[in-house]
């Protein structure tokens, strides 16, 4: 016992320490995987059963995963088994409890089942309900977050079976009602567990091409597991993040998978959404029709109310004789023209009147009138007689001394004359 201890403080602790030199006992390995993995939880975990044996006391059994090609093997005692109320067959769904083996001896991984039980529909609805509401709780279902559908899509993108009657019955009735319709289709498993992968994938391929303005997902009604991967929550969230509107036409009226909540648009079955996403090409043409109809009465009408303003315009008496209106303003100028000559008239025989009193004040006022009252005017005469030369007129006899040669002008005309001298006017 003292060599094997002290062999054993000479191993490295953890495998990181381990060398070619200084290498770890397979039986020390072992004990550490077991330790390891016996100290791993037991884990209740969903699947499929695909394989189921007995073998005496032991059961053994494959398990695959709902949603993927993954599958585990496990053994399970015989006993567990028969305490279910209806036997496992291939092909049920079931939860079990898992606990993680190492057989020490032979170094195997073994999965034990402690617990198995096959899940019910009730199960299955009761688990789809509590997603149901945590997803809209998170506001998925939400009507603000849901997209409108154009009113005439170029292109379609249809997620069906292969050569499923849904995808026949959306092809159908889309080109019945609009026959120029264009599909972009992809064929995906509707059901098992490829199906959610694969419908992902359509899903965002469809949605990456810009000529895709909706995409439907189509199935056929089917049973309740059939249904199952239109409630899955990848799908779900898929969906929600997809920026072209989708449309779900799954099942029948009665069915609701959690896409239904999604979904751009919910259409009870794939016919539906056919006729739900092209309008029907008689109808639009037959409101065409009645679009151009009343186009054409409101025309009609708005011709004739104008006819009838411009009749009742024609009908006034300035249009029916416009050369009233040019007579009366003719008479309007002749009145007027009258006025102005009689204003002038009288204007210019007053001013004519003011003139000859203005003309017979000058003439009171001029010198010549002076004159011929009997008055004369006095001037030196220098003997010059050029016209228009004047001299001096005398207003003092200290001008005209005596033998002063004087010009003297009355009212008959002008003689010459010589001072005498003469003397001041006596001051009054």
């Amino acid at each position: 016992m003292s060599e094997e201890t002290a062999a054993a403080s000479t191993l490295p602790a953890t495998a990181a320490g381990t060398s070619p030199d200084n290498p770890w006992p397979l039986q020390m390995l072992s004990q550490k995987l077991k330790g390891y993995i016996d100290r791993a939880p037991s884990a209740w975990v969903e699947g499929q059963v695909i394989e189921l044996n007995r073998r005496g006391t032991n059961a053994y059994l494959t398990l695959r995963d709902i949603d993927a090609e993954i599958s585990l093997p496990a053994s399970v005692w015989t006993n567990v088994l028969d305490r279910q109320a209806m036997p496992l067959e291939r092909g049920s769904r079931v939860v079990a409890l898992i606990k993680a083996e190492f057989w020490l001896k032979t170094g195997r991984l073994n999965m034990s089942v402690k617990d198995i039980r096959p899940v019910g529909l009730g199960d299955l609805l009761a688990r789809i309900e509590r997603l149901r509401q945590a997803l809209s709780a998170e506001g998925l279902f939400a009507d603000s977050r849901k997209k409108r559908l154009p009113l005439l899509p170029h292109r379609i993108g249809l997620i069906t079976g292969r050569d499923s009657d849904a995808k026949k019955d959306v092809l159908r009735n889309a080109a019945l009602r609009w026959p120029a319709v264009e599909f972009e289709i992809r064929e995906v498993a509707v059901q098992g567990n490829t199906a959610v992968a694969q419908i992902i994938g359509a899903l965002q391929e469809l949605d990456a091409l810009p000529e895709v303005d909706v995409i439907v997902i189509a199935r056929g009604g089917g049973a309740l597991e059939d249904l199952l991967p239109f409630s899955s929550e990848e799908l779900i969230r898929a969906v929600a993040d997809a920026a072209t509107p989708v449309v779900s036409a799954i099942g029948h009226e009665a069915d609701r998978p959690i896409l239904d909540d999604v979904a751009d648009l919910r259409a009870s079955t794939p016919t539906d959404a056919a006729k739900r996403i092209v309008p029907d090409v008689t109808e639009e043409l037959a409101r065409v029709r009645q679009a151009r109809d009343q186009l054409r009465r409101g025309v009609t009408r708005m011709v004739e109310r104008e006819t009838d303003r411009l009749a009742s315009l024609r009908s006034r008496p300035v249009l029916a004789a416009p050369e009233s209106m040019v007579t009366a303003r003719h008479d309007d100028v002749e009145r007027l023209k009258g006025r102005a000559h009689a204003a002038i008239n009288t204007a210019v025989v007053r001013a004519a009147d003011q003139l000859v009193h203005l003309k017979a004040q000058i003439r009171a006022l001029s010198p010549q009138k002076t004159l011929d009252r009997g008055y004369a005017v006095v001037q030196l005469d220098d003997g010059t007689t050029t016209p228009g030369t004047r001299h001096e007129v005398v207003r003092h006899p200290d001008q005209a001394p005596a033998g002063t040669a004087l010009a003297v002008r009355v009212a008959g005309g002008r003689f010459t004359a010589q001072s005498t001298g003469g003397q001041q006017a006596a001051e009054d």
